[in-house]
């Protein structure tokens, strides 16, 4: 897709000194509720994950409320259930994800959409892991930059604007 197609700002952002809370934002060419049912359906996240990360995820699952798990499979195979912690309908979705029948190690991923118009949203998508105690995820918490996030926007505006 063409970066500016549908692309009428974009922002990223990272903070403190690891960077520890990073973030993308853009205006997106469609209703903040199509933009909502993308994110809050787990089956649709591996066509608009920006690192190429994610798999699959079963069909069946819906997010809908705080304290929810959805279960997504990665490329290399591994399972991570994600545990629902912020939800406002049409407005946030946030999770910590975890191995399998463990306790999340601190670090959270969270979408935020802004109604600017009825076929036009503001997107945040930020990844914190301010909270992370597991140093062995550090590397790979300190490798997903703001221009990660930003592939995610990307792949979602086209998915949301064309689907």
């Amino acid at each position: 897709m063409n970066a500016a197609a549908g692309c009428f700002h974009t922002g990223m952002t990272s903070h403190g000194e690891d960077r520890r809370v990073v973030s993308a934002s853009r205006e997106v060419a469609a209703g903040a509720n199509r933009i909502f049912e993308l994110i809050a359906d787990p089956a649709q996240h591996p066509r608009w994950d920006g690192s190429d990360n994610l798999a699959e995820a079963s069909a069946e699952q819906h997010i809908r409320a705080v304290g929810e798990v959805f279960a997504m499979t990665l490329t290399n195979g591994g399972v991570r259930q994600n545990h629902v912690v912020e939800f406002e309908e049409g407005r946030r979705i946030g999770w910590k994800p975890a191995d399998p029948d463990q306790d999340p190690p601190g670090h959270l991923w969270r979408w935020e959409l802004e109604r600017i118009e009825s076929s036009r949203t503001r997107v945040t998508h930020t990844y914190d892991w301010t909270q992370l105690t597991d140093e062995a995820r550090f590397p790979r918490a300190r490798a997903t930059t703001a221009g990660k996030l930003q592939a995610s926007l990307d792949r979602l505006a086209a998915l949301a604007e064309h689907d």
